[in-house]
């Protein structure tokens, strides 16, 4: 399973949000390239970037951070927030990332997504399945669609998709551990998709029970800054 540090970018710093909720923001660092240098130091791989100025603007804001990152570091970044146009996805690619997750416009646009997958392939755009009771969230998480989480997996695996980013918005920023038996019924009714668990991570046991799952990768964003999981921790996944 791979070990998957993000970074939230809010006014060009590393930021964390609760439940998404830009009322509730902790700024952890004003330079999200020395965090990032941090992870890789430590035998990271990956990155999992969100500009959530992007989120809402609609429009990627942070791009020059993506850039830095990508310059100075060998870090795989998976880049997020704002991604509503071709052009935008193509800036972000321009800009350094490996690969993007397309979240609120897989739900509201699934022939452009379908679009991406075909020009740019599966590697390289992840999905954003981010929910709340079992419903894909959407527009930065303010609203629910109708879609079970299932549904749109099903529907993207269909389309030519191949890894899906599984964000509970419930749980995202709080510390009180993963969505285990979400994670689980949908590895047991999608055994084709690549899963990714996001939001909830606390302890070095919840990393260990999402690869007992059998999750594809594990993004762990709070529990780092809070110290709660130490990158020294994160060595044997590593």
């Amino acid at each position: 399973m791979e070990i998957i540090p993000a970074i939230d970018l809010i006014g060009g710093q590393c930021v964390r949000l609760t439940e998404g909720d830009f009322a509730q923001q902790t700024t952890y660092d004003a330079d999200p390239l020395a965090v990032a240098q941090r992870f890789e130091a430590a035998g990271v791989k990956r990155l999992h970037l969100v500009d959530l100025d992007g989120a809402r603007a609609r429009q990627p804001v942070n791009l020059p951070v993506l850039e830095r990152i990508a310059r100075h570091t060998s870090l795989l970044i998976d880049f997020g927030g704002g991604l509503q146009s071709d052009a935008a996805v193509r800036a972000a690619f321009d800009a350094g990332a490996a690969q993007i997750t397309a979240g609120s416009i897989a739900v509201r646009e699934p022939a452009t997504v379908g679009q991406w997958l075909q020009e740019f392939g599966s590697e390289r755009i992840l999905l954003g399945a981010d929910f709340r009771d079992n419903h894909i969230s959407i527009n930065a998480w303010a609203e629910q669609s109708e879609r079970t989480v299932a549904e749109f997996i099903q529907d993207y695996l269909q389309a030519g998709a191949t890894t899906f980013v599984c964000t509970d918005v419930s749980k995202d920023g709080k510390l009180q551990g993963p969505s285990l038996a979400t994670y689980r019924t949908l590895r047991a009714q999608l055994p084709a998709a690549r899963l990714v668990a996001s939001g909830g991570v606390t302890t070095l046991a919840d990393v260990e029970a999402l690869a007992e799952v059998g999750m594809h990768g594990a993004i762990i964003g709070k529990a780092i800054y809070e110290g709660t999981i130490t990158l020294q921790d994160l060595q044997k996944f590593l």
